[in-house]
């Protein structure tokens, strides 16, 4: 008997190694969802629909976007996290979702490196913080002054709750005493618009968001978060020269699904999103947001996730939100 169940066991086996490789290969064969967990507009949005319509080039197959905004893009990836290991659910991952949110929000409901499989490395434009030109204020020391004159809290506009935008603005304010009032946004599109509208003081948020605006003269850019000044708006000076280097980041994204994810799926579709973000024709779409991107295998982009989240921690705690 014992013989008998070991041998079916192996035939089990040799079965489910057969018809795995047999299911990458075919991979995929229908239909597959990237879900934006931020409103349409933004970056995770942009960057979503450039990578789709690339997927959908080089697999012959249909790549749509899926926005499902909400608490900083924890919404949209809790989804992903629960989804079927069957490659045909993932996530535009991101420093927000899975670096900020899981640091400051104990409740998240996800692991950001145990529960996902991390596919690929995007890319990400840096943080500008912006006022509206009719505020008389031009530089980041002019915001300072402003409130201290106005002796009231300044209202700003990030992406939502536990954001890049959000860290970087409590942290500044925090390491500067100048008193703020976040106003948290279902992504950033509707956020610079009350900015523009000057229904609110200034945002936080991604140059991609940022940029029309701009380029538009409608919003006045303070400060950016690169490591060196944007060869196309020289005259914006960095948060690191303004002697805040630990402020030196982009708001990257990725590409993640649910944990388990077969890995020759993995491995097949990692190689395409690194052929598409390096082609010429995307090169330049990026670069219009300024969106910076490095090629990484999955192993490799994995690592980076883990070694975020521990470079972010006590930046977190620094600002003063970090809850664990």
């Amino acid at each position: 008997m014992k013989r008998h169940s070991a041998a079916l066991a192996g035939v089990i086996g040799a079965l489910l190694l057969a018809i795995a490789p047999a299911s990458a290969q075919e991979w995929p064969a229908r239909p597959v969802k990237i879900i934006a967990p931020f409103a349409p507009g933004g970056s995770a949005d942009t960057l979503g629909r450039i990578i789709a319509e690339q997927l959908s080039e080089a697999f012959k197959q249909q790549f749509f976007v899926e926005n499902k905004p909400g608490a900083g893009g924890v919404v949209g990836s809790q989804q992903a996290a629960h989804g079927e290991p069957d490659g045909y659910t993932f996530v535009i991952s991101g420093i927000a979702s899975h670096v900020i949110a899981p640091i400051i929000n104990a409740n998240t409901g996800y692991d950001p490196v145990k529960d996902f499989t991390h596919v690929a490395y995007l890319g990400g434009p840096p943080i500008v913080m912006v006022v509206n030109p009719k505020l008389g204020v031009k530089t980041l020391a002019d915001l300072i002054a402003y409130q201290k004159k106005q002796g009231v809290a300044l209202t700003y506009a990030s992406p939502g709750a536990g954001t890049n935008g959000h860290l970087v603005a409590e942290y500044f304010a925090k390491k500067t005493g100048m008193a703020v009032e976040h106003v948290p946004y279902r992504g950033a599109a509707p956020g610079i618009t009350d900015v523009v509208a000057g229904h609110l003081v200034f945002g936080s948020m991604t140059w991609t968001t940022a940029s029309g605006h701009i380029q538009a003269g409608t919003v006045l850019p303070l400060a950016v978060s690169s490591n060196e000044r944007l060869p196309d708006f020289p005259n914006v000076p960095t948060l690191k020269e303004l002697g805040y280097p630990e402020l030196v980041c982009t708001t990257w994204f990725s590409l993640s699904g649910p944990p388990g994810i077969p890995a020759p799926i993995v491995e097949k579709l990692n190689r395409e999103v690194v052929k598409a973000m390096q082609s010429a024709p995307v090169q330049k779409r990026l670069a219009l947001d300024q969106i910076l991107t490095e090629p990484m295998d999955p192993a490799q982009f994995t690592t980076f996730v883990a070694d975020e989240v521990a470079r972010w921690r006590p930046i977190s705690q620094n600002a003063g939100f970090a809850t664990h």
